[in-house]
């Protein structure tokens, strides 16, 4: 039978529960078990989709087109398991079910309530991630005990272990024991108060993970399982990382995390000892890199980080593959309108543009372009930063004054980028989002090409406008090669300059198919030209 282990927070926000869950789920892996992963979120929207990168950081889609929570990253990033639709809920999609089976008359009549009916339909979606190709389900709630938002999640998950069995399910809750710098001291106030509103609820934990500045001394440690009624043993010290997130697994391998879960959930004998040396040779690859490198990133959210996490993550996947440490400089492209791209990214070995929505900036990130289009730095853009060369080289290259995006301008003479009919090629007012994995056809001897090694792949979108190719031919004259397209060659994919080291833009989002110990090949072939650069200019000048 699956086993499932819920993994709650308390104390504060953001400490880290998705990132634990995701480290969780790679030891068990490690160990031969067959692991899903789900998040439940508590907010009203029905998706993220809708929502500013400053309120809820990234949008991370999966291979079905669904818009889900950032930490489905990590998830990805940290297993192997492969995520749909079903390991993404929020209170909105929650409540919209139940009121679509209630308007069909499917209650009979019954008055809807949170408990049975909300908290039943929690249940049906936890229960639907299991199956008998899998061992363990790993559910995340979102937000912190004590949220009224939580509530009918909580409920849910203390209903499960009566369905199921107590024997079958694992409580791990993730609680900050936070440092008082005056009185020298760590305080355990906080998480016993934690676990007691979880206990009012009628949740015990089974494991404690404490979150921490300083080491958890064998005190306090017996202190947190008095009070909160766990063994000693189930009390996890989760000290912070200075140098990596990929770290938290191995923190928790020291303290014995994966063998008391295979302990509590009877998986002694399906489990098998744990192998965690790949992750070990890439801390050390990360701890003793070879190079050092700086790549620029211009966004409109660049000083959210959270707003471009699988950005971030991928080129940091990249700087392992090529065994390079890589300063990321986080510049705002709306700085670069105001103070100009000579001064904000002159030094930097590589320019990368991500995605986004909105207007704002988009001048400065199309300055940045040719900044690195002219000075022969290596330049990647994703999404929107694919769009922005566009602009950038129409207006540059091809002499179209005023070339721009009809999603930024609808009176431009020259729109390059714009909503198509893909049947007649003509400007539409109307539009869809394109979500998920779609395929496309590279060109032989691309930079494109030439970095997945195939002819055939598949990548994730989410955009709505997309190449004029009313324009494509005079691009093509010009020199711009389209060295990826959709199979039917209608919809542009890739763009390459040549007789550049390495400009290279895409219209859909690499980075959600990057991972730590696999760097997807545009992000690696990125890096390696930036790699290349400085390489030439310290040859160039050797005292520098």
């Amino acid at each position: 039978m699956t086993k499932h282990i819920f993994v709650t927070g308390g104390v504060v926000s953001s400490l880290g529960k998705g990132l634990t869950s995701a480290s969780i789920g790679m030891l068990l892996e490690q160990r031969g078990l067959r692991v899903r992963m789900q998040k439940l979120d508590p907010y009203i929207n029905v998706d993220p989709g809708t929502m500013s990168p400053y309120q809820h950081g990234e949008v991370y889609v999966l291979d079905d087109g669904s818009e889900t929570d950032l930490d489905l990253g990590h998830y990805e990033r940290f297993t192997s398991g492969q995520l749909t639709r079903d390991c993404n809920y929020t209170t909105g999609q929650i409540y919209l079910s139940v009121i679509e089976q209630e308007r069909k008359g499917q209650f009979l009549g019954k008055t809807v309530q949170v408990i049975p009916h909300i908290t039943n339909e929690i249940k049906s979606v936890i229960k639907r991630m299991g199956g008998d190709d899998v061992d363990v389900v790993i559910t995340e709630i979102g937000g912190t005990v004590g949220d009224i938002e939580s509530l009918p999640f909580l409920e849910a998950i203390r209903q499960f272990s009566l369905d199921v069995g107590r024997d079958n399910c694992l409580y791990l809750h993730l609680t900050l024991v936070p440092y008082l710098k005056a009185a020298d001291e760590l305080k355990t106030k906080p998480t016993q108060h934690s676990v007691g509103q979880l206990r009012e609820i009628g949740i015990q934990p089974d494991i404690l993970v404490c979150r921490c500045e300083h080491s958890i001394s064998r005190e306090d440690r017996e202190k947190i399982a008095l009070f909160c009624n766990v063994p000693t043993e189930a009390v996890i010290e989760e000290k912070d990382k200075d140098f990596s997130i990929y770290e938290v697994p191995l923190s928790l391998v020291d303290n014995k995390l994966d063998e008391l879960i295979v302990q509590k959930l009877g998986l002694s004998n399906a489990a098998n000892e744990l192998n965690i040396t790949p992750w070990t040779d890439l801390i050390h690859r990360l701890r003793n890199p070879r190079h050092e490198i700086s790549i620029a990133v211009v966004g409109k959210y660049a000083e959210h980080k959270d707003a471009y996490k699988s950005i971030y993550e991928a080129i940091d996947h990249a700087g392992i593959h090529n065994q390079a440490q890589i300063r990321i400089g986080r510049i705002q492209s709306a700085d670069i309108e105001r103070e100009g791209a000579e001064r904000l990214l002159s030094g930097y070995h590589g320019i990368l543009i991500p995605g986004g929505f909105g207007e704002r900036g988009i001048e400065g990130k199309v300055q940045a372009i040719q900044f690195a289009r002219e000075r022969g730095i290596p330049f990647f853009g994703i999404c929107l930063g694919m769009q922005c060369a566009v602009i950038e080289f129409g207006r540059h290259i091809l002499g179209l004054d005023g070339a721009h995006s009809s999603e930024f301008d609808k009176d431009t003479k020259h729109p390059v980028i714009c909503l198509l009919d893909e049947q007649e090629n003509v400007t539409q007012m109307g539009g869809t989002m394109r979500l998920g994995s779609q395929p496309a056809t590279l060109l032989p001897d691309t930079h494109a090409r030439l970095a997945y090694e195939t002819e055939s792949i598949e990548e994730r979108h989410r955009h709505r406008y997309e190449f004029n190719n009313f324009y494509r031919e005079h691009f093509e004259k010009m020199g711009m090669i389209f060295s990826g397209t959709r199979p039917d060659g209608g919809l542009v994919e890739i763009i390459e300059v040549p007789d550049h080291p390495w400009f290279v833009a895409v219209q859909f989002h690499p980075e959600f198919k990057s991972k730590p110990l696999q760097s997807h090949p545009l992000f690696a072939g990125f890096v390696g030209a930036a790699l290349q650069r400085h390489q030439r200019r310290s040859d160039s000048h050797p005292d520098q």
